[in-house]
């Protein structure tokens, strides 16, 4: 049986309301009983990246009407993409059980560390000793280092089968903590640090209000119409109705609104990233060794302390993910619209969402080559 979002409802902890077994057959099989939709989604995103420089590049005139109208320094059509794209997965949340991830202390911790501490300072490190030479850009990766995911991370992780109560709570935890350390964060890692090394300094102009403003938006606006559904929806109908048909109604949405973001924000940088291609391949190095190692180390972690598979994957893709809405609007606000910070943070999603997609079916494959391992039956409340 499908989930709403597409992907196999198989061995979730009952801590969310889901069942907690599966056979090992049926785990082997877990590609071939995904919708077609799941079942291609490199494909499809592939296309949605192609089709997005290409309009970019051959339609004169197209990025500057995309651009023109913009919600907090992001393109209206992708602020909208990031709404409908959120608002079906927030909507699955059980927003009734969420006490049982407030109360896991080892997730918590374990998440601050990676998105607070270890993130920022794994890609100021990378950022430095592959882009040594180019500065613009190299600045331009740390602030995707400092923006922790609220967005896309949410169907990463419902698309791998992660515990979407803890990803919600996760998610607004990154977004407190990126209202008050952000600025912070950014003076450190761009000024003080660099002055303590002896190498080149620069600075960030961002005020915490600009930040509550994307966190709000982005954020804000989704989860609370995905609450409201869920508590009207479950009192006019009761809760059998609201998961067997209101959801898969409204599931597809989540990867349509995906996919038209992708178009829209490729469109929207499409010249500049075809235009300087060695450029933007250097900028990738540092990024795919970042979106591998925060995923990896995320995982690896998440087993060492016990943690559900479900918890587990929630883990590390909530550690891997960055806000590149929030990155780009800082370093355009910065630094200008034409900036090498702002192509850096343009390139964060150019490599994110493929290398994410390709972790879901990693994720996947570890769940169903491992059907009666410790991850599978910690953290079941």
């Amino acid at each position: 049986m499908l989930h709403a979002c597409g992907h196999p409802r198989v061995t979730e902890g009952t801590g969310a309301g889901r069942p907690s077994g599966i056979r090992a057959a049926d785990a082997r099989h877990l590609t071939e009983r995904m919708s077609r939709l799941d079942r291609f989604l490199p494909v499809w995103i592939g296309a949605a990246m192609i089709a997005g420089l290409l309009l970019g590049r051959l339609v004169p005139g197209l990025g500057d009407a995309l651009g023109a109208v913009e919600v907090d320094g992001i393109s209206l059509p992708i602020a909208l993409g990031l709404l409908v794209m959120m608002y079906p997965v927030l909507a699955k949340v059980r927003y009734d059980r969420l006490d049982t991830v407030t109360g896991d202390r080892r997730l918590l911790v374990s998440s601050l560390l990676l998105n607070w501490v270890i993130g920022p300072a794994l890609m100021f490190a990378l950022a430095w000793l592959l882009l040594p030479d180019l500065p613009a850009y190299r600045t331009g990766l740390i602030i995707v280092g400092l923006a922790r995911c609220i967005a896309m991370v949410i169907i990463w992780n419902d698309l791998a089968g992660g515990d979407r109560e803890a990803a919600a709570v996760l998610v607004a935890l990154n977004s407190v903590f990126q209202v008050i350390a952000f600025a912070a964060l950014g003076w450190f890692y761009l000024s003080v640090l660099p002055g303590w090394l002896g190498l080149d300094q620069a600075e960030l102009d961002v005020s915490p209000w600009q930040i509550a403003r994307s966190v709000l938006i982005f954020l804000g606006v989704p989860l609370l119409a995905g609450y409201l559904s869920r508590r009207l929806g479950e009192r006019a109908r009761g809760r059998d109705w609201y998961e067997q048909a209101f959801l898969p109604r409204i599931g597809p949405w989540a990867l349509y609104g995906l996919l038209f973001t992708i178009v829209i924000l490729f469109a929207l940088q499409g010249e500049q990233i075809t235009a300087r291609p060695l450029e933007v391949a250097r900028i990738a190095l540092p990024l795919l060794a970042y979106f591998t190692v925060m995923w990896g180390g995320g995982f690896l972690l998440g087993r060492a302390i016990g943690l559900s598979y479900e918890r587990t994957t929630t883990l590390a893709f909530t550690a891997a993910g960055n806000n590149f809405e929030l990155a780009i609007a800082v370093a355009i606000a910065t630094f200008g619209v034409t900036s090498g910070q702002a192509l850096a943070g343009v390139v964060g999603p150019l490599i994110e969402v493929p290398v994410l997609v390709g972790l879901v079916y990693v994720s996947l494959a570890l769940r169903a080559q491992s059907p009666d391992s410790s991850l599978r039956t910690s953290d079941s409340r």
